[in-house]
């Protein structure tokens, strides 16, 4: 069923825009979910004319990895819902404009700005008269560099829109395998019994880059992979995989559940910071046969001596009934050896091993939950060796479904797709909440200010490496080690 929002892009000019928001307007015109009346309102400083601006929207649609080849009547039919305007994002004048363009009816508002300037754009909306009860706002992280900044930008947000109509963004939670970790934990009988501390041994959650900051070089100096990647992408993730069952399928439910989690985790501190994470930056190296700077060598580098993470490793611990004493190891990076986003749950080993097993230990069972490349769910099970050998031979063997391959009829959409559609329908299930950010802030502060406290310095890795040698002693102290599938 097609959905009628007009669409406003603030900063509609700039990269974000061009490579995932356009694309992903683009293909849910192909699937005809944009209603007749729905338009795109590019909001820029006017760097391209008019027809430039659409060659330059149908180049990213065109390159775009979530479309085949560009549909000549889709095509017709979107360009002319692209409308361009020129304006100053903080003038309340300019809204006046648009507001005579835009008429009635469900706004979404996609701010593809920085942060520093959401007051401004927020006052400025609000004093044009631009925002009605039926108006949405998206914001892209980050979202703050600690509690307290983020709740000063949260604000002033809410000081123009209620908490119903702010869509604060993690594209993680709109990817098809993410949104399948609640179908795959609460629809499946066999998952949910054995999803607690009696069977599970420890989970790991990876998301690995193989890319360098690129010419991110100044933001992210500043930010570093803990602020960037754990405190939203990773801790949501987490609480996908520990929440508790949501009573309905609704957006405050689902949400409810993973605020309780967020403050379950174990706070870290001062005194044990060294012992729960690793801190590290790359340094030149290969990856994929190609030789790479370090970071401090990067094309844009400020600094030579700068002693920001490009790589974190965090054992976490949620404290309540279902999770005490399992570890949680999260692990993120950029130029490690594979670009990889993956879940494992590792299971317990079986209590009485009555088979005598040829060739080691009996393995434990194993859930692989891939979320990129090759979204997909693999188990590893434990089989009997076909022959007539005297002693049982046992082995363990995958399961191994590719979402791809088995919904082969079903188009995967991109996380932005589903995510703008959300918005669009007014479903905040995807969303995090303002309180969720705040207690993911405390833990994430917590790790900060034991950094601080300390001077944790950071631990050189090779590009094409899988990051700096303490990672892997962070679990081996467990007698546990990282599973790096191929």
């Amino acid at each position: 069923m097609s959905v009628q929002s007009q669409v406003v892009i603030i900063g509609g000019e700039g990269d974000l825009a061009f490579r995932k928001l356009y694309p992903a307007l683009y293909s849910l015109d192909c699937e005809g979910m944009l209603a007749d009346a729905t338009r795109v309102f590019a909001f820029g400083r006017g760097r391209f004319e008019e027809q430039d601006f659409i060659d330059e929207v149908r180049r990213w649609v065109d390159a775009s990895e979530y479309t085949d080849a560009i549909d000549e009547t889709v095509w017709q039919r979107f360009s002319a819902r692209m409308i361009r305007f020129v304006g100053d994002a903080t003038a309340a004048e300019s809204y006046t404009r648009l507001r005579e363009q835009v008429g009635e009816g469900d706004r979404v508002i996609y701010l593809s700005t920085p942060p520093s300037i959401f007051s401004p754009i927020c006052q400025a909306l609000d004093d044009a008269g631009f925002v009605t009860p039926a108006t949405r706002i998206v914001v892209e992280k980050p979202l703050g560099e600690s509690r307290a900044s983020f709740e000063e930008i949260d604000s002033h947000i809410k000081s123009v829109f209620d908490e119903q109509q702010i869509y604060r963004i993690d594209h993680y939670l709109g990817k098809e395998t993410a949104q399948n970790l609640l179908a795959l934990r609460f629809a499946n009988v066999f998952f949910e019994p054995l999803w607690n501390r009696h069977y599970i041994d420890h989970v790991q959650i990876t998301a690995a880059e193989s890319i360098g900051v690129g010419g991110r070089w100044s933001f992210y100096d500043e930010a570093g992979a803990l602020r960037d990647m754990v405190q939203n992408h990773l801790l949501q993730l987490l609480c996908l995989v520990s929440m508790e069952p949501p009573a309905k399928n609704r957006p405050d439910f689902v949400r409810d559940e993973k605020l309780k989690v967020l403050r379950c985790l174990k706070p870290v501190q001062a005194h044990d910071v060294g012992d729960v994470t690793v801190r590290g930056q790359y340094a030149q190296g290969r990856v994929e046969d190609e030789s790479v700077p370090g970071y401090a060598q990067e094309q844009d580098a400020k600094s030579t001596r700068s002693n920001t993470e490009t790589f974190v490793a965090i054992k976490a611990e949620i404290e309540n009934t279902r999770w005490q004493g399992v570890p949680f190891y999260l692990r993120t990076g950029k130029r490690l050896a594979q670009r990889r986003l993956e879940i494992i749950i590792q299971f317990k080993p079986v209590v009485h091993k009555f088979f005598d097993s040829v060739g080691g230990n009996l393995s434990a069972n194993q859930l692989v939950i891939r979320l990129q490349p090759n979204e997909g769910v693999e188990l590893e099970i434990v089989n009997k060796v076909p022959g007539l050998t005297e002693q049982t031979r046992l082995q363990g063997v995958d399961l191994d479904l590719s979402f791809a391959e088995v919904f082969d009829a079903h188009r995967a959409p991109s996380a932005y797709e589903r995510l703008l559609l959300d918005v669009m329908r007014a479903d905040q299930t995807l969303f995090m909440r303002s309180d969720e950010l705040c207690a993911a802030w405390d833990w994430v502060d917590g790790i900060l200010q034991g950094w601080q406290t300390n001077g944790q310095p950071v631990a050189n890795y090779a590009s094409g490496s899988w990051g700096p040698s303490e990672s892997v002693d962070l679990l081996a102290r467990d007698r546990r080690r990282w599973f790096d599938h191929q």
